[in-house]
């Protein structure tokens, strides 16, 4: 058996009994079945016996629940949305932008009260989050952020803090500004999934774990299909973010990027004296290779990062969590931001596929016609973004109007990725020149122009 403890921080200290749960033996009949035992799958089914509890729902999970981007992330719970303001308006117009944002504030709070309320300790810190300008060529993103908050009457919720304003917060090197706003937390990612995990148990769910989805069908008579059996139910839920990339049906509605963490050991008094980060704040910086940094509760500092290989064919292995140069980097950050940390020790290294949408637009969608549901695709913002999912999810399944069921993200087809080989050339292509550009921007301190090929492909 696996040491699934090994796969992250947050599972080995989670402080859960890791022993899978039985698998799938034979086949069953169930109202709604559930591929992946993750946050979008856990919440959606928690929502649909909040509303039906007499629903037969079964989930199906490849490993156990939270061994993917739920037990793995970087402990953000963060109202940011992979497609920006600006981008949502120009595509469903001005009011619907609005919607999705006020909709992921919401969403912040409401994984904090349903955690309370079901008993779970997640290490809830609601900080808020700084997004930094280190150096020059970072600061006409702060003010491009800035004019945009200003122009959807945005700027009760965001403060754009001046060099001597954002130190007084955090103590990092080189930093000229930034962006705060107070819609963001920081959690412990493996408490809150198999937390989740045993709130939809109590509740009359079945969850199946090492039971592997090799296909599933659709229309009339919907099913998830194993190796060991077969689950029919009136309506499928697809909830697998990354990894449905490895099934036939779903090879190309998603990418898995791989994110790599790691994490200090505990740090001082003295030097959190010197850093400061009193208030837990998530810290990123504007970088086109994104940094995402997290206090935690027990001292010590989470960076992670972007920057490991794609990997032909969409390939997710796990030998892939862990590439020695990104961890390497990661760790020079934290040296290099924290200079006072140059002697730090680092104890835990791991990394993840996350689902990376071809059009940044996170699905929330339920086909009536095929009865079969799909969410995902976050981009790396999955832990609030699913909590809404499973809400929006729940509504459609169930025939209720709402608000949250006329999100653009409920009626949003995932735009297909292309073929191999192209698909490995354009995304590593993406990966060099990002790299390029934040080094040169880096070393002449003037900020990228728009015009690379890098930027252009990915314009959205």
């Amino acid at each position: 058996m696996k040491d699934y403890k090994s796969y992250s921080y947050w599972l080995e200290t989670c402080g859960d009994d890791l022993t899978p749960r039985p698998a799938l033996h034979g086949s069953t009949d169930v109202d709604v079945a559930i591929l992946g035992a993750g946050y979008t799958g856990l919440w959606t089914a928690y929502y649909l016996l909040e509303h039906e509890p007499t629903l037969k729902i079964a989930i199906l999970e490849a490993e156990i629940a939270g061994f993917g981007a739920s037990g793995r992330n970087g402990a953000w719970c963060t109202s940011g949305f992979p497609l920006g303001l600006t981008s949502l308006a120009k595509r469903y117009g001005r009011d619907a932008a609005l919607a999705v944002q006020h909709a992921m504030w919401d969403a912040v709070d409401e994984v904090g009260a349903r955690a309370e309320q079901e008993g779970i300790d997640i290490e809830w810190r609601k900080g808020g989050s700084l997004r930094l300008a280190r150096g020059r060529h970072q600061v006409p993103n702060i003010e491009k952020s800035w004019e945009t908050y200003e122009t959807f009457g945005l700027t009760d919720d965001f403060q754009k803090l001046d060099q001597q304003q954002t130190a007084e917060r955090i103590n990092v090197t080189g930093t000229l500004g930034s962006i705060y706003t107070p819609h963001t937390a920081t959690i412990q990612p493996g408490k809150l999934v198999r937390g989740i995990a045993r709130a939809v148990e109590k509740r009359g769910a079945t969850i199946y774990e090492q039971t592997r989805v090799t296909d599933f069908t659709t229309g009339a008579w919907p099913a998830l299909h194993t190796e060991t059996g077969h689950v029919r139910a009136k309506v499928l839920v697809i909830a697998g973010e990354a990894f449905i990339s490895q099934l036939p049906k779903t090879r190309r509605a998603v990418l898995p990027a791989y994110s790599l963490i790691t994490l200090t050991e505990p740090i001082s008094d003295a030097d959190w004296q010197q850093i400061g980060w009193e208030a837990h704040e998530c810290v990123s910086s504007m970088s086109f290779m994104v940094n995402y940094l997290s206090r935690t509760t027990d001292g010590r500092i989470m960076f992670g990062g972007r920057g490991a290989p794609y990997h032909f064919g969409s390939a997710i292995r796990d030998e892939y969590d862990r590439h020695g140069p990104t961890h390497h980097m990661l760790q020079e950050n934290v040296r290099t931001w924290f200079p006072m940390l140059k002697d730090v020790k680092f104890t835990h290294s791991w990394g993840g596929a996350l689902g990376w949408s071809r059009d940044y637009m996170p699905t929330m969608r339920f086909d009536p016609r095929e009865n079969v549901a799909m969410a995902g695709a976050y981009t790396g913002t999955g832990v609030a973004t699913s909590n809404l999912s499973g809400r929006v999810l729940a509504d459609q399944i169930l025939g209720r109007d709402t608000d949250l069921a006329r999100l653009p993200m409920a009626q949003h087809e995932p735009k297909q990725w292309e073929p191999e080989p192209f698909r490995f050339l354009g995304v590593r292509l993406v990966q060099r020149g990002f790299a390029q550009l934040d080094a040169k921007a880096e070393r002449t301190g003037v900020a990228p122009d728009g015009r690379s090929l890098a930027e252009r492909l990915t314009r959205h």
